[in-house]
């Protein structure tokens, strides 16, 4: 039933791709994604070496023999490789898949390169006028996640039901869609939108394979629809999960806080403690709306099979 461009040109069973998300995407995590038939990505920015990143895609390797994608990301921060060290890592491995993001668009040496290389190059932006230019610079597909989705969510708050069938009616590449998605029936919406594939990250972090600590999974399992928040509205909004560390940052940011200050609040560090150490209030968690959905833990594997099930039973029930 879904035989869609982004399965040809990905070589992938299932139209779904797994966010990035930095400090849970770990190599194993993202070859756990592949085999189950959807593209795992692995976030760069997180490997503070040339060989931590080499040794990061021989893991995948070791765990998986499916397709997989790399993410370089280009919001503003102090990286410890460039952009450009990455790129050529990722072909001098044979990484062929590679996935773009961030407050601007790669530069055009660094498009060349990854056309030069015979890399497929997927763009994530906020909204139309990017994924225009991302087309006209050379993208092969464009990934669009709305207002729901957990992370970055971009400056203009325009919900899935809008932005995704906005930006397919203008494009002829393939298009990702997200926000929101957690099961069968938000796939096939999604598709029906006009994506001819769903990126999902939320719903990821219950799953058995996820390296998150398991306070923070049974605390996402009691979570419901209004159990997300805005934050960091003056440096690029970010939808988080509803903790003490988030609600803090909120009122620090209202009240003119520095971008130092926020720094202190939302580090990586602090994250860490959430993630591994279980410490559900130290640091914030980005989580989308979807979260209300997520009810039980299975493999990912059985996801997504799950989510194909019923795609395929609701579009068989919208059709009688």
């Amino acid at each position: 039933m879904f035989k869609t461009r982004i399965i040809k040109l990905l070589g992938i069973k299932y139209p779904i791709i797994g966010g990035v998300m930095a400090q849970v995407t770990t190599p194993e995590f993202v070859a756990a994604i592949s085999n189950a038939g959807g593209l795992g990505i692995l976030p760069s920015i997180v490997f503070q070496t040339k060989n931590e990143f080499v040794d990061a895609i021989a893991q995948i390797r070791h765990h998986t023999d499916n397709p997989f994608a790399i993410n370089l990301n280009f919001f503003p921060a102090r990286f410890p490789i460039s952009q450009e060290e990455y790129a050529r890592i990722m072909a001098e491995e044979r990484v062929n898949i590679v996935e773009t993001s961030g407050h601007t668009a790669p530069s055009e040496d660094l498009i060349h390169f990854f056309k030069n290389s015979g890399m497929t190059w997927i763009h994530k932006c906020a909204g139309l006028r990017y994924a225009l230019k991302a087309r006209q610079l050379g993208a092969d597909v464009v990934t669009v996640v709305g207002y729901e989705n957990g992370g970055a969510t971009g400056k203009y708050d325009i919900g899935t039901l809008v932005l995704v069938p906005t930006v397919a009616k203008e494009l002829d590449i393939p298009v990702i869609g997200g926000g929101g998605v957690a099961d069968g029936r938000g796939l096939a919406a999604i598709m029906a939108l006009g994506a001819e594939g769903a990126i999902m990250g939320t719903r990821l972090l219950t799953t058995q394979e996820c390296p998150i600590h398991d306070n923070l999974k049974k605390a996402l399992l009691d979570a419901n629809e209004i159990s997300t928040m805005l934050i960091m509205r003056s440096l690029g909004t970010h939808r988080v999960w509803t903790n003490e560390a988030s609600l803090k940052c909120a009122q620090i940011e209202a009240s003119g806080a520095s971008f130092e200050e926020i720094l202190k609040i939302v580090s990586g560090d602090n994250t860490r403690k959430v993630y591994q150490e279980g410490e559900l209030d130290q640091g914030i968690v980005p989580c989308g709306q979807a979260v209300g959905q997520v009810k039980d833990t299975p493999t990912v594997s059985e996801l997504f099979d799950g989510i194909i099930r019923e795609a395929k039973e609701t579009i068989t029930n919208l059709t009688g």
